[in-house]
């Protein structure tokens, strides 16, 4: 199967439907392409909801995120206690730093998600056999990213079949944009041991990359099954020159690839018809979140004005 370049979301309806447009689109300009939470599927009316945006609103993180960010700011205190005293000694400095302690759990997920985003470019280049960026390569941070990486490819002996390429759904109204396919009977294997079922050698598998956490703690959640699941069910796919073609066959477990500078683990992530079913129930609450939930708390009622005959009814 041809690989496919990153290409991102559109906006859409959760029931969009097909209009000829003037001109139809054609190459590469086929691809949807992410705007805003959605994926537009040009040359029609058809929006489609990014998966991610879908996961983030619709899952609830509950009390995780609330302790990891308390932890950071701890933590980010604990590191500038000559800082924070000295500041809080001064009104003018006061406000200052304790907007920047606030704001510590920010800076994290920000720094987490650009190296979460290099690193997946950086991979792009290698599966498709591109240049890599030039000052990608020259990061020391990204290095060890790279190395495992490398040695994961050559340790599970792994092909790749796709690498960040848009999916849809036009029916259930969602697309996103898969890290890559790929092939290793050292995979299938090691998957049939763990769920001590039958898997075929030359099985497709679903792939996606996390780099947060720590390798042993944690890094990889149950949501990564909820979006390889919608990735497994989409039932369309642009390859690299714009082409549309029917999702291909993928096992029903993926992989998540934790990767992390000290080493990487391979994580199965079933995404099966049960988690499918999830992944629907969650679009419907990510739905809520964003549409009927803000129109059905209204202004508080005031008093009528009646006149003296109401009244006096």
């Amino acid at each position: 199967m041809t690989t496919s370049t990153t290409v991102g979301a559109t906006q859409a309806p959760a029931a969009g439907r097909r209009s000829r447009a003037k001109q139809e689109p054609t190459g590469t300009d086929r691809i949807p392409k992410p705007s805003q939470g959605w994926y537009r599927v040009k040359g029609t009316d058809l929006k489609l909801r990014r998966v991610t945006t879908i996961l983030e609103q619709g899952c609830s993180k509950g009390d995780a995120l609330t302790f990891w960010a308390g932890n950071i700011t701890a933590e980010t205190a604990m590191n500038n206690l000559p800082y924070l005293v000295s500041s809080s000694l001064h009104p003018e400095r006061r406000t200052e730093a304790y907007d920047w302690l606030r704001r510590a759990h920010t800076r994290k997920k920000d720094e987490r998600k650009d190296v979460g985003t290099a690193v997946h470019r950086l991979i792009e280049a290698h599966v498709l056999g591109t240049p890599m960026p030039a000052e990608l390569l020259t990061d020391e941070e990204l290095a060890p990213f790279l190395d495992h990486f490398l040695r994961f490819i050559e340790e599970w002996q792994v092909t790749f079949e796709a690498s960040e390429m848009v999916v849809g759904n036009e029916d259930e109204g969602y697309a996103g944009t898969l890290d890559y396919l790929l092939r290793s009977r050292l995979v299938a294997a090691a998957l049939a041991e763990h769920f001590g079922v039958e898997v075929p050698e030359d099985a497709v598998f679903c792939g996606d990359t996390k780099t947060g956490g720590e390798l042993d703690v944690k890094g990889v959640y149950p949501e990564a099954s909820l979006q390889m699941a919608a990735y497994r069910k989409a039932r369309v796919a642009w390859l690299r020159d714009g082409t549309k073609v029917p999702m291909p066959q993928t096992f029903w477990s993926g992989v998540v690839l934790h990767l992390r500078p000290e080493g990487y683990r391979l994580i199965p992530a079933v995404a099966d018809d049960a988690v499918y079913g999830a992944f629907l129930t969650v679009k419907r609450n990510a739905e809520w979140t964003s549409g009927l939930s803000k129109t059905v708390i209204r202004p508080a009622l005031t008093l009528p004005t009646l006149n003296s005959e109401e009244r006096a009814a």
